[in-house]
């Protein structure tokens, strides 16, 4: 079975979820990681973990969505969410976005370390995100110590050095739809060794698509690992186990939770 380690899922409502899961399972996909941006959606994303047995939860605060400092009340909040049940996995999504208009970088800084720390605490691997801040990011995280936790570098799109330098600290490489289109990295997906990367789709409601069916779904990680398997040579099953043993050496001690909500995923 397959794994998709990032989808949004707590726009949807529990039907449309539901009607999600049943594609996604139908497509091979075993389990899915619905992260959260804010307090609000990372507690429906608990609640949608709790809901539907192949779903699991990340906590955590977008820095897109800072829209003040995370003072120690949020923070303190965000830690009772992340420890509030077995089927939190990760402290997601969590990063730096330095694009025009983004938050204050002072206060995405701080929220960034901060929200580090409650992952370090927690034992929960961190999930973040990086646009055009790839090595203020990897500083962080390494200043931080996050690497004691590890994690995952999502929805990537930068070179190889950006994918080495992340493998090298411990990291994992998250491909997703992109690579079905971008040459550049289809390019460095190819020389990516297996060993380092796992899947997911980002899948959020997409109204801006004319069509309902065009929407990302969990259910395209299968269209992103036959993409990655032709670029590198390899089955589809291949990439399948690989990626699937990857996110369980991620998730550590916690695999077995994932285990026994979803059957063996092998």
């Amino acid at each position: 079975m397959l794994i998709d380690c990032h989808a949004h899922l707590d726009s949807f409502t529990n039907e449309e979820v539901a009607d999600v899961m049943s594609r996604a399972l139908s497509a091979g996909v075993g389990a899915v990681i619905s992260a959260g941006t804010t307090e609000r959606s990372s507690a429906r994303s608990i609640e949608l973990s709790q809901s539907f047995p192949s779903i699991f939860a990340g906590v955590g605060v977008h820095p897109m969505n800072l829209d003040s400092p995370l003072d120690d009340a949020a923070l303190d909040r965000l830690r009772a969410l992340a420890s509030s049940g077995e089927k939190v996995l990760v402290m997601s999504e969590i990063g730096l976005d330095f694009m025009d208009g983004a938050p204050d970088r002072a206060m995405q800084f701080d929220a960034f370390r901060s929200q580090i720390r409650i992952a370090l605490d927690l034992r929960l691997p961190v999930v973040f995100h990086s646009r055009q801040a790839h090595e203020d990011v990897l500083r962080v995280l390494r200043e931080e110590r996050a690497y004691e936790v590890g994690g995952v570098m999502h929805y990537f799109q930068a070179d190889a050095r950006v994918a080495r330098e992340a493998a090298d600290l411990g990291f994992y490489i998250s491909l997703a739809r992109p690579l079905l289109r971008l040459p550049h990295l289809q390019e460095t997906a190819s020389r990516i060794d297996l060993e380092h990367v796992v899947l997911e789709t980002d899948a959020a409601p997409q109204p801006f698509k004319a069509k309902r069916e065009n929407w990302t779904e969990p259910r395209h990680v299968q269209a992103v690992a036959q993409k990655l398997a032709e670029l590198q040579g390899k089955t589809l099953e291949e990439v399948d186990e690989t990626t699937t043993a990857n996110v369980r050496r991620l998730l550590r001690e916690r695999w077995d939770v994932v285990e026994r909500h979803t059957g063996s995923i092998s």
